[in-house]
Formats: C-alpha cells, structure tokens, sequence
C-alpha cells in the first residue's frame, strides 16, 4: 500500500509479572497496518488478542519491541503524553457501550470534548452531528436506559467519532447484541471506513462478524498464527 503506515509493530512483546516470574503474555509480534484498512482479530481465550488490543489503545506499555502509532513511537512518550496522542488518534468502542446512565446521549457523545477543553456551545453541537451521523439525531435528550442496546452501541460509536479519531479500535462491539442488530453495527463500521477512511481494527470471537472485514490477524497462545484476507459473507441490506 502508499503511504505511512498508522501501525508499525515490530518485536512486540509483553510479560506480566507474577510471584513465579514473568509470564509471556505477547511474543515477537510483527505487523504493519496502513490507513484505511478493516482488520478483525480473532483467537481463543487466552491467546494474548485482549493484551494487544490494549497496547494497540496506549492503555498498556509494552515489554520489548517497537511499536509507532501515526508516525510516534510510543515507548518514549510518558503518561500524559500517552493520552494525548490517544485521545487525538484513536476512537474506543467497547462491548458494554460504558455509557453514563445519569446524563442524556447528547451529553454522554461530548465527554471526550470535556477533556480536551472545548466549550458547551461546540460540544453539543458535534455531538448532535455525530448522533444525527450514526442516525440517532432525535434521542440527544433521552437517556441510555430510554434506547435499546443497538441503540447505544450506536451512541458509543458517536462518542468514540467525536474527536475525529484516524483509528477505532473495538472490543467485542457486537457481543451484547442479537445476530440482525449485530449486522447493522457492523455495516456502520463498514460506512466509517468506506466513506470516511477511518481505520477500524476490531476483536471478535463470530467468524461473522470478523468477515465484515478485509484482514484477519489471528493470535495463538501470545504469538501472530495468521495474518490475510478474510473470506467475505453475504450479509443482505442493512438497516
């Protein structure tokens, strides 16, 4: 592909220290991924796909090895300089939605704005553009437990696009939801990174769901066993 890459992984390891010693959670894990691609990671329990997610976030350093997020390389930066690149690049989707029940939709997709000190006025129109974006223009007053599950994976995915992330990266985004809403979560991804060239690299135990993309990266106890193209589903119209 052109271009720089958004992800250049090389060496990649990562121990947990234990009252044993270290254990492997992540051995000499090689990748490059550019901008624009899909890439569902799949794996056992276990297999070190969670860990990597969460070094691919910044929410966890790594043991050894190089890894660059949009040309940075992340073993020099310190913690707050950690979350500021978070924050600027990447777009967090999680499989509970972590949403705020007390506040209402328009509130909770401004958080991200909220940290990064812009005002009342602006934040709450973004957010009611990236509702009106994810199709949920006329709930900005409802509260969480007002909408269905669909629903509020929707408002996370709002939230995580508020910034105007390069990469999201999604935990699980369907596990909570029946196989059709499933579907239409998935076809908005597949929007995001059609339309708008997001990169979304997303984790997910559904073969399924994983077809949604154009990569697969599959780990095996803590080491990459699989990297290529996904074999494509027929997966009809999508609300």
């Amino acid at each position: 592909m052109d271009g720089e890459p958004i992800i250049r992984i090389s060496g990649l390891g990562k121990n947990y220290l234990t009252a044993a010693g270290p254990v492997p959670a992540l051995e000499d894990i090689n990748l490059v991924i550019y901008p624009g691609e899909f890439v569902a990671i799949m794996g056992p329990s276990g297999s070190g796909k969670s860990t990597f997610m969460n070094l691919l976030g910044c929410l966890d350093v790594p043991s050894s090895g190089a890894y660059s997020l949009n040309g940075t390389n992340v073993r020099t930066l310190d913690k707050d300089q950690l979350a500021r690149l978070r924050n600027g690049v990447i777009g967090f989707v999680f499989q509970g939605y972590n949403l705020l029940a007390r506040v209402n939709l328009i509130d909770n997709v401004a958080l991200p704005l909220i940290y990064a000190g812009v005002g009342k006025a602006e934040r709450n129109r973004r957010a009611q553009e990236m509702l009106d974006k994810v199709g949920l223009g006329k709930y900005g007053a409802s509260r969480p437990s007002q909408i269905s599950g669909g629903q509020q994976q929707r408002v996370a995915i709002a939230r995580a696009l508020i910034n105007r992330p390069r990469l999201i990266l999604a935990d699980e985004p369907t596990g909570n939801l029946d196989s059709r809403t499933s579907h239409e979560i998935m076809g908005l991804f597949t929007q995001l990174n059609r339309d708008e060239g997001i990169t979304v690299i997303l984790v997910t135990h559904e073969a399924d769901i994983a077809s949604f993309a154009n990569r697969l990266v599959r780990f095996i106890d803590g080491h990459l066993a699989h990297d290529g193209a996904v074999e494509h589903e027929s997966h009809g119209t999508l609300a």
